[in-house]
């Protein structure tokens, strides 16, 4: 029998991630697990010209995102789910596949924004990196995807 101890659940609060936490929270109530969300903020590079329009430093948006996380984790807690909340700045990839080491993750369930084409060979993708790297099973969940788990 697969035992799934902790599911790690990246967000950036996109429609493909509130998706892919939905399936976390379905996966995590129904094999009695952990839930670990995490929100990565890349650093910004510095503008020379300050004299720019205000940008948000990365203290604000981990701000922002601990508050955006407050109603996910007071959901999931009410569901009867065991989950806690980080906000992290660096490099996407490489903190969710180092978190999957540090957290000893079973499995992550995250959302893909399904770039294709030559977007996706210049750009890279996140998931991509993760899918390729992580050394336990990824579930991607795409933004468009039909609506299966019901909304009780």
């Amino acid at each position: 029998m697969i035992t799934i101890k902790s599911i790690l659940c990246p967000m950036d609060f996109s429609d493909a991630s509130k998706k892919a936490y939905r399936y976390a929270c379905e996966f995590a109530k129904s094999m009695g697990s952990k839930l670990i969300l995490l929100n990565v903020i890349e650093p910004r590079p510095i503008a020379a010209d300050m004299t720019l329009n205000y940008v948000p430093l990365e203290e604000d948006l981990a701000a922002a995102a601990r508050e955006d996380f407050v109603p996910m984790v007071d959901e999931a807690k009410a569901a009867g789910i065991d989950v806690s909340a980080d906000v992290i700045i660096g490099i996407p990839a490489e903190v969710i596949l180092q978190k999957t080491l540090d957290f000893d993750v079973s499995l992550v369930i995250m959302g893909s924004h399904g770039r294709t084409g030559l977007s996706r060979l210049l750009m890279g993708s996140v998931a991509e990196a993760v899918v390729r790297k992580a050394q336990v099973p990824v579930l991607i969940v795409k933004a468009q995807e039909k609506e299966f788990i019901s909304k009780e």
